[in-house]
């Protein structure tokens, strides 16, 4: 019941990631919204995807949306990123990635948790905690002011499984450069 619980609350803050206002354009000159994730074109996303799904993930700016925010405790971001399938469904990340580094000496290992939804399908895909999964080399800068761009390479150790625990999708490397709304955290 607990499962069934975290996975709605889950689901409605992706939900809210996706729904968030449109990102900001800088004061200087007026100009339309820019089409996919960031307004400066960067966004990309790559993934491999092994076991339930055997795909190779390649999106860029204009293929995928993306958002994200800064943890209300501030010690880590939410991004999200969705992207077509061929078959027409869309498939969205989830990524809670934790800003306090775990790796001794100079290497970065972020803890992260990983949600794989295919959205118009029954499927969903989560590590449910953050000790399967890590970013190394995130880099965050301003895009506009109140909107940064993240970017990092990340891989998971274990599998994302359904809710059954039954089917399980290996996300095995991914990395990403994708928008967060910017918050007076340090970074």
């Amino acid at each position: 019941m607990r499962m069934r619980a975290f996975l709605v609350l889950l689901l409605c803050g992706a939900g809210a990631a996706c729904t968030q206002s449109p990102v900001p354009q800088a004061d200087a000159e007026p100009q339309a919204a820019a089409a996919g994730c960031l307004p400066d074109q960067q966004g990309r996303f790559e993934a491999q995807l092994r076991g339930a799904m055997e795909r190779d993930i390649v999106w860029t700016n204009a293929q995928m949306s993306c958002d994200g925010d800064v943890r209300p405790d501030g010690d880590g971001l939410r991004i999200t990123v969705a992207g077509p399938l061929p078959d027409g469904q869309q498939l969205r990340f989830i990524l809670g990635i934790d800003l306090n580094d775990t790796a001794s000496g100079p290497a970065q290992a972020l803890p992260t948790n990983l949600t794989v939804l295919v959205e118009g399908g029954s499927q969903l895909y989560a590590t449910r905690g953050n000790d399967r999964c890590a970013v190394e080399d995130l880099k965050r800068a301003t895009v506009v002011e109140g909107v940064e761009s993240v970017s990092g390479r990340g891989y998971c150790l274990g599998p994302a499984t359904d809710l059954g625990g039954e089917s399980r999708l290996f996300v095995p490397t991914f990395t990403f450069t994708a928008l967060s709304r910017a918050a007076t955290a340090a970074h």
